[in-house]
């Protein structure tokens, strides 16, 4: 028996955040049921065509799950909706700020109505304040969250290659519903798990954030260097390769000037003693770096590192880390059918004795309406009348 499989989530969901929590709910063998637009179905369908022709967000986000398109502001789709959250144990949605709501069914009328339903909501600001009507999206949360202030170049301020502040809502979401979960096993109780992406990103922004107020400057942004540790970030050797060192004392740093730089008369050097007085100066060490490790090939450079016991990491692409030896040693893909053909996804990254991922295909839109709505005890007649309506 897979861990979850007796708990079932009815998922309102859309785009990042909440798609992922419920994913995470579905690889340990939660029967999740996705709530799609009736036709289009959830717009990450199409934010590209990259993956045999479907989008590398749908097809990371919404394996092992059940689609049901139904148009929930019909009567008809609110009824069938208040059918499945009658046997659903987790409800979870991130519509537009009052949304469901205006639908009739907000987390204290759900609450009263379905006394064991674990409500979780996820959105932009949270559920009161002066921004909880705001739209929010992640590079805007990234913003208001003093992220981009941070990240960069000194000149050029820059977003994070994915969506962080979704990643980290959909993360505490998948917890809150588990700790709930927990909760409920010893009071019988469900509960409400509110869940916003300014939060997330707030937790996440608590070092700079502290730095800053205590500090008195924010942290400076500095590409792929490391803000107050030095050396730590990117180094290039002949070639043009890079790899990214990261020293984190002086027992390292000895052994650095030793056998990577081969410039063993620094460890004495007063402007390089101790992590303050490297970075401090690490413009000059920069330069002294660059001279003496311009030339050495990235195989030999990798040599000296692992003798000199220094943290390191290649610089690689993104087909580099898709065909990296350590995914394949640990066998972290699968193959996963989808509308167009099987592909390989990764395995998630929490692997537990005595228990098995979950992974099944990734449904197509609606793909599921029919068995759905048969097992809430509708006739094909029903059926055919509610698609003749668009109701799913």
């Amino acid at each position: 028996m897979a861990l979850l499989e007796d708990i079932t989530v009815v998922a309102l969901e859309q785009a990042v955040a909440a798609p992922l929590a419920s994913r995470h709910l579905a690889d340990w063998g939660a029967r999740v049921i996705k709530i799609e637009r009736p036709g289009s179905g959830d717009f990450a369908r199409n934010y590209d065509k990259t993956v045999k022709g479907l989008s590398s967000h749908f097809v990371w986000l919404n394996r092992s799950k059940l689609s049901l398109t139904l148009d929930v502001k019909k009567p008809k789709g609110k009824e069938i909706l208040r059918r499945l959250l009658a046997g659903a144990d987790v409800f979870i949605q991130n519509l537009a700020p009052g949304a469901v709501d205006r639908l009739g069914f907000g987390s204290n009328a759900l609450r009263e109505s379905y006394p064991r339903l674990i409500v979780c909501n996820l959105s932009g600001y949270g559920d009161d304040g002066p921004y909880r009507d705001k739209k929010a999206y992640d590079l805007l949360v990234q913003a208001e969250a003093g992220l981009l202030s941070i990240t960069g170049t000194e000149d050029t301020p820059s977003k994070a290659g994915i969506s962080i502040a979704d990643i980290a809502a959909g993360m505490y979401a998948y917890s809150g519903i588990l700790a709930a979960l927990l909760r409920r096993s010893k009071t019988g109780e469900g509960t409400i798990v509110d869940v916003s992406l300014f939060d997330a990103m707030a937790e996440w922004m608590s070092y700079p954030t502290y730095f800053t107020a205590y500090g008195g400057a924010a942290p400076a942004r500095t590409g792929a260097h490391h803000a107050t540790i030095a050396p730590y970030g990117p180094v290039t050797v002949a070639g043009g390769k890079t790899v990214v060192i990261g020293l984190q004392n002086e027992r390292e740093w000895v052994e650095f000037c030793r056998t990577v730089l081969l410039r063993p008369e620094l460890i004495g050097d007063e402007r390089f003693k101790g992590n303050q007085a490297r970075n401090k100066n690490r413009a000059v060490l920069d330069k002294i770096m660059h001279s003496e490790l311009g030339a050495v090939s990235l195989d030999e450079m990798i040599d000296r590192l692992e003798t000199a016991r220094i943290a390191y990491g290649r610089m690689n692409t993104v087909q580099e880390f898709f065909d990296h030896v350590q995914l394949a040693a640990r066998n972290r893909w699968i193959q996963v059918d989808t509308p167009a053909g099987p592909i390989s996804v990764m395995l998630p990254p929490v692997n537990m004795a005595g228990e098995t991922i979950k992974v099944s295909p990734i449904p197509d839109v609606g793909e599921h309406s029919v068995q759905i709505l048969e097992s809430l005890g509708y006739s094909s007649t029903d059926i055919n009348h509610l698609n003749k309506n668009r109701v799913i």
